[in-house]
């Protein structure tokens, strides 16, 4: 139990953090109250005066609780517990964050312990609740849960090894690290954005696939956001398209503890945060007693759920860093370990008499029961499943592929083909063919743009939009809202491995996605980004809109396959890959202009990422090899005519995806760009930046290495030399 001491202090904490959100309350705060709080205390006296008159726009939680029988001692040595294993894990590594965990351990464990439904043995059940820490710089939390709760993936030993080499519980929380955790989190607004897209595919599935007598869909989404992600815009953009989706099973909670890394968050971020959400389309409640309300948490949970139309914003007011005298409700307890003496004087604070590391045998025998509820939850689900499979054995052969991630056997056979004799087109175009091929044969594929779906050809036209009403269709609008998108795509992708989303907006414009691009790569996830208007091609809207550097950045980036097609058969070969690799995202960027489709050119070429789509030489011996990608493959096999007229050997390589050439042998490598042939040109409207491994010391590489201009296409590839004549004159100063 906790000490009178720190319960006075809790209680002063509390009272300075309500009056901050406008209560109409009188507040008296004790002399007890903390150094490390008296100059907030100062500070906020002018600010009480100003805000005792206001009143709070959102209706606090009525105190209607969730049916629970635990006895309130356990409860207390159960959340002292989250925050013990958090403070100890980041005192041992003498680095981290213990400030949120020892806030957020009340709502947290009444998560975990009464409300979600999991099985700690098998953490990719279908059919459980997803959790999101979207500020994972406090992910002690969530290793702490998972560890009470039962995951093998973090014992004791693992907490133990908080943020070390090798460890399952690295500094903030990794999907593909740790099994139990369902996103990657850290960059802060991406989780609550991840949460939007993991209840967005409930919504969907659901509507799809629940039948009037089966409900085989039904989970909800949890997402613990902090004041951080309220700042970042991505969150706003998710959010908005949560309440305009409404997105009745995604439960938000805010831990409104208004620190920072800076301090106060009165510096920089003053707005309402209530009433912007509710102007979002969400349901609002105020959990004004994060600290020790239990009784108002499970009201306000409670209540959400009744919710059914709308998100649920569930404002929690908290201390951070709750229990520790001289650092709680101070920026010093956010980012850094409370060092030996403080560690102490937190345990006396609040009666915890255990060694680092150990849990109570009661929190231990109490929290064991979820490893039995949580088998028995699943074996529940599969006899529904079963039952359902019995009586609608189509629609349950294509959910189990969605579960699974098993794709249907041929589903690339639907891909559509091409010879020369075929009409040119934009690649852009040719790609609208492979969407919706393959949106007719794999069930778990769903998409959309940001505004632009008539210009980056993006519509599924069998389907509708997904809206609040129709959730059951595959046209996904996410507006003007680029970064969102991006995270909103890897929450759906990490919901079953089966979903595979396409997001698509104008290739200079990931620039404002690019932090969700990344965290695509980092966490696994087979994002398919149909980027288009992929050059200096796209003419007269200039060089705000041409990227330059765009496709250089991203063959920089790890795990993430670039793609630029030249024609039909490289695009469809190019949404072959990308469907099949669910644990790489891939990026095609695609034309504006109508390219011819090209001789030599394959499916099977672009698995291999380069490959020769023509070549009169012999004994692997070519005068010169010529490489282009996208629109300017055209150009080198052009260029390639003109040189061979003169008598020379011309080899014409397609070098769709670098990152594909990188896996292959030595030997099929060597057949395509052989060691002993130097001269070699490439030809890319782009930058050439990265080009000199792929010719070498002697080659040349013609591109473009300063911005574009507005004007029309072909005078552009003219002025910036992107042209037959050029690649002509590269390859004719090497002989």
């Amino acid at each position: 139990m906790a000490s009178t001491s720190s319960l006075a202090l809790s209680q002063a904490l509390l009272a300075r953090a309500i009056s901050h959100h406008g209560s109409d309350q009188r507040i008296s705060l004790p002399s007890s109250f903390s150094r490390a709080s008296a100059s907030s205390r100062r500070r906020n006296a002018a600010s009480m005066t100003k805000l005792r008159s206001i009143r709070p726009l959102v209706r606090a939680a009525a105190v209607e609780t969730l049916e629970t029988s635990t006895d309130s001692s356990i409860i207390d040595k159960s959340v002292n517990s989250i925050r013990f294993l958090a403070i100890d894990a980041v005192e041992k590594a003498k680095s981290g964050h213990p400030g949120l965990p020892m806030g957020c351990a009340p709502m947290a464990h009444i998560l975990y312990d009464e409300v979600m439904r999991y099985n700690p043995k098998n953490p990719y059940w279908f059919n459980r609740d997803r959790f999101v820490l979207s500020a994972g710089h406090g992910c002690m939390l969530l290793y702490a849960l998972l560890h009470l709760a039962g995951y093998d993936s973090v014992l004791e030993e693992d907490l133990k090894s908080f943020r070390q080499w090798g460890s399952k519980t690295p500094g903030h929380p990794e999907n593909f690290e740790t099994p139990g955790i369902e996103v990657t989190t850290g960059p802060l607004g991406q989780g609550v954005a991840n949460a939007v897209g993991l209840a967005l595919a409930e919504k969907h599935l659901a509507a799809r696939f629940n039948k009037p007598d089966a409900e085989v869909v039904d989970h909800y989404t949890y997402v613990i956001l902090g004041d951080g992600c309220q700042m970042e815009g991505i969150s706003n953009e998710a959010a908005s398209l949560a309440g305009h989706w409404g997105l009745g099973k995604l439960i938000a909670f805010y831990d409104d503890n208004h620190i920072s890394i800076d301090g106060d968050t009165e510096i920089a971020f003053t707005e309402n945060v209530d009433q912007r959400f509710e102007a979002l389309g969400w349901h609002v409640i105020w959990v004004k007693n994060g600290n020790t309300g239990y009784d108002e948490i499970r009201a306000a949970i409670k209540e959400a759920k009744t919710v059914t139309d709308k998100p649920t914003l569930i404002k929690v007011t908290t201390t951070i860093g709750y229990g520790s005298p001289n650092k709680a409700n101070s920026y010093s307890v956010h980012g850094a370990a409370l060092g030996e003496k403080e560690v102490e004087a937190t345990r006396n604070n609040l009666g915890w008499p255990y060694e680092p590391f150990q849990v109570p045998d009661e929190v231990k025998s109490h929290w064991s029961r979820h490893t039995p509820e949580g088998k028995a939850l699943e074996s529940d689900w599969n006899a529904t499943f079963a039952a359902y499979e019995k009586k609608y054995p189509e629609e349950a052969a294509e959910l189990k592929s969605i579960i699974t991630g098993e794709l249907p056997a041929g589903w690339e056979k639907a891909l559509p083909t091409y010879t020369p004799e075929s009409p040119g087109d934009a690649t852009r175009n040719l790609s609208q063919q492979c969407l919706n091929a393959i949106a007719k044969v794999v069930p778990g594929f769903l998409g959309g743009s940001a505004d632009l779906a008539s210009s980056n050809m993006t519509l599924l036209k069998a389907s509708g939009d997904f809206q609040k009403a129709t959730p059951e269709e595959r046209n996904l609008r996410f507006g003007v809202r680029e970064h969102g998108m991006g995270a909103i795509c890897n929450g759906i992708a990490l919901h079953s491995p089966g979903l595979i989303p396409y997001c698509a907006t104008f290739f200079v414009f990931t620039d404002y996605m690019r932090g969700a691009m990344r965290i695509s790569a980092l966490s696994e996830t087979g994002v398919i980004y149909v980027m288009t208007h992929d050059s200096i091609g796209l003419g007269e809207d200039g060089p705000t809109h041409q990227p330059i550097e765009h496709i250089a950045s991203f063959r920089a980036m790890p795990n993430t396959l670039m793609f630029r097609p030249a024609d039909g058969n490289e695009t469809a070969g190019a949404y072959k890959i990308a469907v099949n690799k669910r644990k790489t995202p891939s990026i095609l960027a695609l034309s504006r202009q109508k390219l011819p489709q090209l001789p030599g050119t394959s499916m099977e070429g672009v698995a291999k990422g380069g490959y020769t789509i023509s070549d009169d030489s012999s004994g692997n011996k070519p005068d010169v090899i010529l490489i282009g990608t996208g629109s300017e493959l055209e150009i080198a096999a052009q260029a390639a005519e003109v040189i061979r007229k003169e008598g020379k050997t011309v080899r014409v390589v397609s070098f769709v995806c670098w990152e594909l050439f990188d896996e292959q042998t030595d030997e099929y490598k060597e057949s395509v760009l052989p060691s002993g042939v130097s001269a070699r040109v490439s030809i890319e409207a782009a930058s050439t930046f990265g080009w000199g491994k792929i010719v070498g010391g002697k080659g040349k590489s013609i591109g473009i290495n300063s911005f574009g201009a507005s004007a029309p296409a072909p005078l552009l590839y003219k002025e910036f030399g992107i042209t037959v004549e050029a690649v002509v004159d590269a390859a004719k100063s090497l002989f």
